[in-house]
């Protein structure tokens, strides 16, 4: 083991995992519609043309309720409701398109959920191919779409490969039947090898798999043999995510209690031997949470500083735009956030009137922009620097003991104009960015889930 657990301790606090900056508890400054639409069109004649627009499409339905998942989903057995999802979130594309003045240019599409290959073959290829109708593409498009094991076809991945997807995730979480039961997920090892093998026959030119460590009745023995089937399948990438544990949001995660999760030590101990199993094995850690192999797109984009991190994780592609459709569905105009209605009902509702279906949102101020930009670099580089005069110049100075207390634990190196974090203090890079965070350390009462 490499971390020292008496830093577990004292790190492991509530805290942001910062796909977005300001965090979406911190976010208070709600923008009109008319502020919405004037940002989204400023922040694409910006920069469209020379880095192109990247989507997230929400698909919230599942078949059955995984009760460790946090997302926003519907569970339903009916697939009826996928075609007039669809059309509603082909009429949401259509009001972006009038706000620009120009064709986009899509440099990224995913599909998250829920769960994508809950909808048939035919609607997704319905729904892709209308959305690409009314776009260009750039010159090297990165599409991706989340996929269960237990109900992705060959004929979702051969569909989704011949409109241009080069990329699937697979969410495996655990592979011990006891663990599985708990979070009621059971996917067969045979099941997983099969849809990697057909993701590779097809050409899909990466293959993620998704692990989480933390769930009820995890133990070493049962990451071990997890591990063992993964390194079977050989992903290209790996996401490794510790389990955020809120029955306050997800009352779905009240199938069990806190008693029948590793904590504290004993969960950092199954990320520990996950990683030295998997950096055994030929991969490289990145960022947070993620590994990948040497010839991967998302290790190379990490060596060549244009790792990036958005509502969808860490990404080889840094957009100026991410428009989201669907319910929940985040979008990120740089200088604003926009989160849409969170049921299905008021979704649709909004969009068939022809309303934007704005549930809530966010306007950046010029101080926020900046940490923004910091947290960014630390979370995705591990490093972050500043003029003199940078805001962050300041914050940083007031809350400098607490920066030299983490010099002090080994976590990081600060100097006058840089915060360098260590390989020690990797596994705290989250508390190194909630040092730097005015909202944190002013509203911190907000509830998130451990850090560690």
């Amino acid at each position: 083991m490499t971390s020292n657990f008496s830093l577990i301790n004292k790190y492991n606090v509530p805290g942001p995992r910062y796909t977005s900056y300001p965090t979406v508890p911190h976010w208070k400054t709600n923008p009109t519609t008319d502020q919405w639409e004037q940002v989204v069109n400023h922040t694409f004649r910006a920069h469209s043309d020379k880095e192109g627009v990247c989507i997230y499409i929400h698909l919230p339905y599942c078949e059955s309720l995984c009760t460790y998942c946090g997302c926003n989903t519907r569970i339903t057995v009916n697939h009826a409701v996928e075609r007039p999802y669809i059309e509603a979130v082909l009429k949401e594309w259509d009001m972006y398109l009038a706000l620009l003045p120009d064709t986009p240019k899509v440099k990224e599409i995913h599909l998250g959920g829920g769960t994508p290959t809950f909808f048939s073959p035919e609607n997704l290829s319905f729904l892709i191919t209308a959305i690409l109708a009314k776009s260009n593409l750039t010159d090297s498009p990165d599409f991706s779409f989340e996929g269960h094991p237990n109900n992705t076809s060959f004929e979702h991945l051969k569909t989704l490969r011949e409109l241009g997807f080069n990329r699937v995730s697979f969410g495996v979480q655990d592979m011990d039947l006891k663990v599985q039961d708990a979070i009621h997920r059971i996917q067969p090892k045979e099941n997983v090898t099969q849809v990697v093998n057909w993701s590779r026959e097809l050409g899909y030119e990466s293959v993620n798999v998704d692990l989480v460590y933390g769930l009820p009745f995890q133990t070493l023995a049962s990451v071990a043999k997890t591990i063992d089937d993964l390194l079977e399948w050989k992903p290209d990438r790996i996401a490794y995510y510790s389990y955020a544990h809120v029955p306050w949001i997800k009352p779905g995660q009240r199938k069990f209690t806190e008693d029948d999760l590793p904590q504290g030590e004993e969960k950092r101990a199954l990320y520990e031997y996950g990683r030295a199993r998997l950096e055994a094995a030929g991969y490289i850690e990145i960022g947070m949470d993620h590994f990948a192999l040497a010839t991967d797109t998302l290790f190379e984009a990490y060596q060549n500083g244009k790792l990036h991190r958005n509502f969808m994780g860490y990404t080889t592609t840094d957009s100026h735009l991410l428009i989201g459709l669907g319910v929940s569905a985040i979008s990120d105009a740089w200088q604003a956030f926009n989160q849409n209605a969170k049921t299905v009902e008021d979704y649709i509702s909004k969009i068939n009137a022809g309303e934007f279906a704005h549930f809530k949102g966010h306007l950046l101020t010029a101080e926020e922009m900046t940490t923004r930009e910091h947290i960014k670099n630390l979370m995705c580089q591990f490093t972050t620097s500043w003029k003199p005069f940078d805001p962050i110049e300041s914050f940083i100075h007031e809350n400098e003991a607490a920066l030299l207390d983490m010099q002090n634990d080994g976590l990081l190196e600060l100097s006058a104009t840089k915060i360098q974090i260590t390989e020690k203090g990797k596994t705290f890079v989250r508390n190194v960015c909630m040092t730097i965070d005015p909202l944190f350390q002013a509203e911190g009462t907000a509830k998130f889930s451990q850090t560690v």
